[in-house]
């Protein structure tokens, strides 16, 4: 299988010109359905976050497979798959974001890291006992990382 093709099925709204990197914890995003899909929204405002799944579609493609996270001296060279990093061989993002608000072809969310007109391709309720690991790890170097990057 060479070739998958997706329809996304919303658009990320938030005003949000350019990828950043930090401060996306207090950026409030409205995801706007495709209008064929009314009705599939009902039943997510009882949980509290949502995993988007999005198309990274300013994403330049990566140079190499191995760099360091942001660029920084101090990150470990990795590889790219190793990293969350947009530059990827598909630019496919997913980010936790709360959920603020739920209508017909409408969600408002705050957390999520896409810049607007981000195409969405799915979402999901966050369940805790699908998407939380009591004791994941990462290493050392992605905690320091991650510093003010959802302040």
């Amino acid at each position: 299988m060479d070739v998958i093709e997706l329809r996304p099925i919303g658009t990320v709204h938030n005003g949000v010109a350019e990828a950043v990197d930090e401060g996306w914890g207090s950026v409030v995003s409205r995801i706007v359905l495709r209008p064929d899909l009314g009705g599939a929204l009902d039943g997510l405002a009882g949980f509290s976050h949502v995993l988007v799944l999005y198309w990274m579609h300013e994403a330049p493609p990566p140079e190499t497979l191995r760099r360091r996270s942001r660029g920084l001296p101090a990150m470990p060279e990795i590889g790219i798959l190793a990293q969350r990093a947009r530059h990827r061989p598909n630019p496919i993002g997913v980010t936790t974001a709360e959920v603020i608000a739920v209508t017909e072809h409408e969600l408002t969310v705050r957390g999520l890291d896409a810049i607007d007109g981000t195409p969405v391709l799915d979402l999901k309720p966050y369940v805790p006992a699908f998407d939380r690991q009591e004791e994941a790890r990462v290493p050392e170097w992605m905690d320091r990382l991650m510093m003010g990057y959802f302040a």
